[in-house]
């Protein structure tokens, strides 16, 4: 069955959105490919986001460069960026061909990229264009078409706001809707500040899910660990970490058992760090560094005996010219070493 026949409605609800979700978020400069094959050693069932691709690179730019990911990210999502129907209708036909199992549109990032392209946070302001562009996806492609979005913008009151946009996104078909519980201030705070300034407004998610009932509504925005996860699951659909799961990846080993019941056991870190060793393997034969694929590793170990050791390694021998994986096998060579010490 191909990914497309797979995620077909059944009983009006996309296979992928089987409540619960967990999911990890997009992050512009960190989930990249190598990123989400690493997430993905550690959970079979999370779903995995891209970084925002913007729809005019999807349609003229390298696909390749853009949309390659490996077979093993499944289920993974696409993030796109724009405002314009029509090209992000022809944007999603291209991902799709490509096998991406949703596809994700932004309406939350308050960058000043995409604020000078107007879109991101920007359509807060144009519920009926963001309908417009779900509708027009909807019409071309038949997997999942949700939004990624924030409670308001600026002086946008969310109670107001955030249920206008789900209305209207939610009526063109959208298939879910993820919310940022915080407000985006356009004019003021810089993208970073964005994501720690504006308090959080949990309770606004739990009531927009109350009021929209079986429609899909997943949280997002500083959930810290799995145990918040737990929480948040019984009054919403869906999860999504964000920085947690970058800056702590070790988190997600135990993402299948917590919250999706599997009977399989996690991972076991001399298994990880091998399947990394190989895949960073190959991604030099091809004529890639080895940092590219590690950069994302150095918090694996947060919290354990030998973890400052094993993010030194990573951040600096890893970084040199001619690194291979032996570099990370000589990091990890650093946990085993204090755990021992630990159990003697």
């Amino acid at each position: 069955m191909s990914t497309k026949d797979a995620n077909l409605h059944e009983g009006g609800t996309p296979a992928l959105y089987r409540r619960p979700v967990f999911a990890i978020a997009p992050m512009m400069d960190w989930t990249d490919r190598h990123c989400r094959y690493f997430h993905r050693q550690m959970t079979r069932h999370a779903l995995l986001y891209t970084e925002m691709v913007v729809a005019d690179a999807v349609i003229h730019g390298n696909r390749d460069r853009l949309l390659g990911f490996a077979p093993d990210e499944h289920p993974v999502a696409l993030q796109l960026g724009g405002s314009d129907p029509v090209k992000l209708a022809t944007a999603a036909e291209i991902a799709a061909e490509w096998g991406y199992d949703e596809i994700n549109l932004n309406v939350g990032c308050p960058s000043d990229r995409v604020q000078s392209g107007t879109f991101g946070a920007c359509l807060m302001r144009t519920p009926d264009l963001v309908a417009e562009c779900v509708s027009a996806m909807k019409a071309r492609v038949s997997v999942p078409i949700t939004v990624k979005c924030r409670i308001g913008v600026d002086e946008q009151d969310p109670q107001i706001a955030l249920d206008e946009i789900a209305d209207k996104v939610i009526a063109a078909g959208a298939d879910a809707l993820w919310v940022h519980a915080r407000k985006a201030w356009l004019q003021g705070l810089s993208p970073k500040e964005n994501r720690d300034i504006p308090p959080l407004d949990y309770g606004r998610v739990y009531s927009l899910k109350a009021r929209l009932g079986a429609n899909f509504v997943g949280i997002n925005g500083g959930i810290a660990d799995l145990d918040e996860s737990v929480r948040h699951l019984e009054k919403t659909d869906g999860v999504m970490l964000g920085r947690a799961a970058y800056h702590n990846p070790g988190l997600l080993a135990d993402v299948d058992r917590r919250i999706f019941e599997a009977a399989e056991a996690p991972i076991e870190w001399p298994e990880l760090i091998d399947r990394m060793a190989d895949y960073c393997a190959a991604h030099i034969a091809g004529g890639g560094r080895l940092t590219h694929v590690t950069r994302h590793m150095v918090g694996l170990f947060h919290g354990l005996p030998g973890a400052r050791r094993f993010r030194q390694i990573l951040s600096t021998d890893a970084t040199k010219a001619g690194a291979g994986p032996d570099v990370l096998h000589a990091a990890f060579g650093q946990i085993e070493l204090d755990q021992a010490r630990d159990a003697a």
